[in-house]
């Protein structure tokens, strides 16, 4: 048992490239770049099975996932092919742009194009894996803290069935890019006018395509051939004797440990390219078009979505709060011996009296002023024995509006009347 230098470094890594490469995808899918999409889907399903080799298979090389190995060796094989012609459809499309007379306008070219695109990038993947089957010497192997490789017979077959093809296709990406920049520089005005016209492919977004397949050349051409090279110095090229003697006791699964490959420079240095340059892959893309202005506004427009619901959900949980709260509060109803006491009518202030040729000032009465005034009872007030809780003595001022101060505060509390 070996420790990876790489952990947990490269799990982080291949997993963060495979949540930041499928970021941009839903604008692309509505600008129509099924090339574009072709290559996101493709480098995240490659940084997924990457990220789940180093999880499943850290510190091991036993056969603990055999049908998970079966169908991570297909995908390894298809991401090799189906990377680069993702990179093919990108640079045809940003050709047929670039020429102008030949660009989509109608919603059926549209189709025709996707379905030219998916052919290539999902069908051609398939087919190669199934060839590579033809050469394939056993089921597969196994390196500890990589995970599972496709265990392919190096014999002469195997160069025409599996290795040339990235480099056949980044020569041919390579073509379409070289045509499109000398279109673009021939029509450069024309070229503008027709992007700015209200195509749905801006001129910043044609660079940054333009750019992506540029990179994926610069990668594609000289990976494939040191893989190329690699393999042809990498032991012996065995002569092709047919399908029976390549196929010979096929179910084997081998094992290597990581002080085995990793002493080995022929073995470490392919083996660690292969799989750390698909989240570089990714995070390049990520830097073409996860800060572009429609990267943001739809980041912005996600942010928004976000806290709106966030807002929603905050003011129902308050609104459930409440209505559990106001259910377990106690009563405050009125028993019938708590009624409210009888309310009773007192004099209003009286009128400011005109004083001394016109002065106007407020004049002050007594209770004994108040001889005459009935309560609505039919009570003599000057007869009543009534204390007020708020003084009104001879000599008061009264405001302008009345004063309650001597209603009882004590529900219930009715002052004595005299029989």
């Amino acid at each position: 048992m070996t420790v990876d230098p790489t952990w947990p470094a490269y799990p982080v890594v291949s997993f963060l490239g495979f949540i930041i490469v499928l970021v941009p995808l839903p604008w692309h899918l509505q600008a129509w770049n099924s090339g574009t999409c072709y290559y996101m889907i493709w480098t995240a399903l490659g940084c997924l099975n990457e990220f789940v080799n180093s999880v499943i298979f850290a510190q091991t090389a036993v056969n603990v996932a055999p049908v998970w190995c079966d169908i991570s060796t297909r995908i390894i094989i298809g991401q090799s092919v189906g990377i680069p012609i993702a990179s093919l459809c990108i640079g045809r499309r940003l050709y047929n742009i670039s020429r102008v007379s030949n660009v989509m306008v109608t919603r059926a070219e549209k189709r025709r194009v996707i379905l030219q695109d998916s052919l290539l990038c999902v069908l051609f993947p398939v087919i190669c894996m199934a060839l590579s089957y033809i050469v394939q010497g056993h089921r597969f192997n196994i390196f500890e803290n990589l995970g599972c490789y496709p265990a392919i017979y190096n014999t002469l077959p195997t160069y025409f069935l599996v290795y040339m093809w990235p480099i056949l296709i980044g020569l041919v990406s390579s073509v379409y890019c070289i045509l499109s920049l000398i279109m673009l520089f021939k029509r450069h005005a024309q070229f503008r006018e027709f992007l700015q016209s209200g195509s749905a492919l801006t001129v910043s977004r044609y660079y940054r395509l333009m750019a992506l397949a540029i990179t994926e050349i610069l990668f594609t051409i000289p990976l494939g051939v040191y893989e190329l090279y690699s393999n042809a110095i990498d032991g012996a090229l065995h002569p092709w004797l047919g399908w029976d003697d390549t196929h010979f006791d096929f179910s084997v699964v081998e094992g290597v440990p990581a002080l085995v490959w990793r002493m080995n420079p022929k073995l470490l240095i392919p083996l660690e390219m292969s799989r750390w340059v698909l989240p570089v892959c990714a995070f390049v893309f990520f830097g073409y078009f996860g800060f572009a202005e429609e990267a943001r506004r739809h980041y912005r427009l996600a942010l928004r979505f976000v806290s709106d619901r966030f807002a929603f959900f905050r003011l129902r949980v308050g609104s459930c709060l409440a209505n559990r709260g106001a259910a377990h509060l106690p009563s405050h109803k009125l028993q019938s011996d708590d009624a409210l006491p009888p309310y009773f009518a007192y004099p209003g202030p009286p009128a400011t009296a005109q004083l001394n040729g016109g002065d106007s000032k407020t004049a002050t009465m007594s209770m004994k002023d108040f001889s005459t005034t009935k309560s609505t009872f039919d009570v003599d007030l000057s007869q009543a024995s009534i204390t007020p809780s708020t003084p009104c003595s001879a000599g008061s001022t009264f405001s302008g509006r009345s004063s309650y101060g001597s209603l009882p505060s004590t529900p219930g509390a009715v002052p004595p009347l005299p029989r």
